[in-house]
């Protein structure tokens, strides 16, 4: 089966842009983590790339995932959601089979 990288929509990258982050030398970094509600959970931060990221690029923007977190987020998709409760940004990943309802944690 072949697995696809994380896709990082639009959206996403022009968040990036407004907050300034390769200005400040920074990407966002998406990492998976043990722990959460439900086994996993998403650690999302400003962060400078690591020789071994998986950088993703767009608008001007790069997102890094480390290596080991990689694996987690095969076919996923990175994206930013303004909503009600708040903005933030938000991973619609295909490989959790369940998630908690923060959206932070999941499980596989």
């Amino acid at each position: 089966m072949l697995t696809l990288p994380p896709k990082v929509t639009d959206r996403a990258f022009e968040r990036l842009a407004e907050i300034g982050a390769q200005a400040q030398g920074k990407s966002l970094r998406v990492a998976v983590e043990g722990g959460g509600c439900s086994g996993f959970q998403y650690e999302i931060a400003l962060d400078a790339p690591k020789p071994d990221d998986l950088v993703l690029s767009g608008h001007g923007e790069t997102v890094v995932i480390d290596a080991v977190s990689l694996p987690f987020l095969a076919s996923a998709t990175i994206d930013f959601s303004e909503e009600l409760i708040g903005a933030r940004f938000v991973i619609d990943n295909p490989n959790a089979s369940s998630s908690c309802g923060c959206g932070v944690s999941f499980s596989m």
